[in-house]
């Protein structure tokens, strides 16, 4: 089992300490996760920096640790942009970075990004292809529904070659196959529940072998959120509150997808969130994120390893 961590995000205004955040991330590095992710939310009340800029810092802070995001909701990008920041990023690491992609579903607030809610899923795959193209190649030209270039150059390309890896994240059968198509691996959502997760890695195995690719070169992945508290019931209420604040609703489905409880509880849900078939697991504390982190690398982790 491979292990990845949340990166904190949550910061109210004026509480971030970036002496602390750093520290945590050295600290994250040290304990031996190989990778840390963040997550995007633009609009909503949850207090949440913005992801890019977090793994820039996050990058600065670090020598060795991969970093992510899952999920970047590429619709609401403009991927010329986009494909900069994010080629930018990949050169400050040293090619240290792996991309998320999402095309946010239906409920997003597309007019507030200027996106026309019924065209979503065509400006996902053409801004993706966009971003690919100018990625890798030395001159662009590119005549598509939502956007043009014509003999245009992006220097420089990303450090990863021939860019970096591209997740998909995605919950029904048609994005699972669109992930299959266009990504290099699948990061299931931390609001899915272990059973839903094991249907949708199904799914993905069989486009797999539709679309004659090797299931060892597309990874699968899953968000976890989870805490670990001797009282179960009062982890339990806390972890729901925060849930509750991420999501902007109470929902039985997001609660019961995540792992709260004890070493031992929590070593038997990861156990069944690998035997569905995640082969990385991002461990995400909703609540005392540097305290968590400890106990699971002490606690939790090497029970699995």
């Amino acid at each position: 089992m491979r292990f990845a961590i949340s990166i904190p995000q949550f910061f109210a205004d004026g509480e971030f300490d970036a002496a602390g955040f750093a520290g945590y991330l050295r600290r994250v590095e040290e304990l031996g996760f190989e990778s840390a992710w963040t997550q995007e939310q633009v609009l909503g009340t949850m207090p949440q920096l913005s992801p890019i800029e977090t793994m820039t810092f996050a990058a600065a802070c670090t020598d060795r640790l991969r970093l992510g995001c899952a999920v970047l909701v590429t619709t609401l990008h403009n991927p010329v942009h986009l494909a900069k920041s994010l080629s930018t990023l990949d050169q400050m690491s040293r090619g240290r970075l792996e991309i998320g992609v999402g095309t946010g579903g239906r409920g997003r607030m597309f007019a507030a990004f200027g996106v026309e809610p019924e065209r979503f899923v065509g400006r996902f795959t053409e801004g993706l292809e966009l971003m690919k193209q100018l990625w890798t190649r030395p001159r662009v030209t590119f005549d598509g529904r939502f956007w043009q270039l014509e003999d245009a150059a992006m220097e420089p390309k990303p450090f990863q070659k021939p860019h970096p890896p591209i997740w998909f994240g995605g919950n029904s059968p048609a994005a699972l196959r669109r992930a299959v198509r266009h990504g290099n691996g699948f990061f299931g959502a931390g609001s899915s529940p272990t059973e839903r997760f094991a249907d949708q890695v199904r799914t993905v195995a069989d486009a797999l072998a539709e679309q004659e690719r090797d299931p060892a070169d597309f990874p699968i992945a899953k968000r976890v959120y989870i805490a670990v508290d001797d009282s179960p019931e009062r982890g339990r209420e806390r972890m729901n509150t925060e849930l509750e604040r991420l999501y902007g609703r109470r929902s039985e489905t997001i609660e019961a997808a995540a792992v709260v409880g004890t070493p031992e509880d929590c070593e038997r849900e990861l156990r069944a969130v690998a035997a569905a078939g995640a082969q990385r697991t991002l461990l995400s504390p909703m609540f005392d994120h540097a305290e968590q982190t400890e106990r699971l690398a002490a606690e939790v982790l090497p029970r699995l390893r």
